[in-house]
């Protein structure tokens, strides 16, 4: 029972950013996007099945090791966390493709080192985070296309 409490709330707070700065799609349509974009739907779907791989791989950690008290995981994942949700408010809330770049940047690094350093502690939680790092990838194209598109 405590560990589907955990679970429920580690996934409450990564759908935290997408319930407080909402997508806006009159401001994405005024954008130049690249034709290999995603529609905002699919993203979506896909964002939801991210969060649940993230919070299993967190689960898989905190059953490992005391996360607070593993300095390099619980730092890199409060960077990753805060990253992901401030890109919605840079990008969307503050209409910047700049600034929604640099979260995204910020995002990939840091998913680099969070699947480094949950490696280290447990090879579950890094294969689980995989697909979240691929996704990244993909945003930081299509971050870095936005934002010279628009410039």
């Amino acid at each position: 029972m405590k560990k589907i409490f955990y679970f429920i709330f580690i996934l409450l707070l990564w759908l935290l950013g997408s319930l407080l700065f909402k997508y806006d799609p009159v401001y994405y349509e005024l954008l130049n996007t690249p034709s290999y974009i995603i529609n905002p739907t699919l993203n979506s779907i896909i964002w939801i099945i991210l969060y649940f791989t993230i919070t299993t791989s967190i689960i898989i950690v905190k059953d490992k090791r005391n996360i607070i008290g593993n300095n390099d995981y619980f730092f890199i994942l409060i960077i990753n966390y805060l990253a992901n949700m401030i890109f919605p408010l840079m990008f969307y809330n503050l209409k910047s493709p700049f600034l929604g770049f640099i979260m995204n940047t910020i995002v990939l690094i840091s998913t680099f080192y969070l699947l480094l350093e949950s490696k280290k502690i447990d090879k579950r939680s890094f294969y689980v985070l995989i697909p979240y790092f691929i996704y990244t990838i993909y945003l930081f194209i299509i971050s870095l296309s936005i934002w010279i598109m628009n410039f």
